[in-house]
């Protein structure tokens, strides 16, 4: 039997973390296209699609 270190867990939640990530920015930004009247009521929202254009 395989026992898990103490870096294991800590890896695989870092690995949902950032799928998590990536899953809200993704829906965030499908989300602004579908809907360019949401443009500028949440900051935050227009930082992270503009940051996530920019990166593409």
């Amino acid at each position: 039997m395989e026992t898990l270190t103490a870096t294991e867990p800590e890896a695989t939640s870092i690995a949902k973390q950032r799928s998590l990530k990536f899953r809200h920015a993704s829906a965030l930004t499908k989300l602004m296209d579908e809907r360019q009247d949401l443009r500028g009521v949440h900051v935050f929202a227009d930082f992270v699609d503009d940051s996530v254009r920019w990166s593409a």
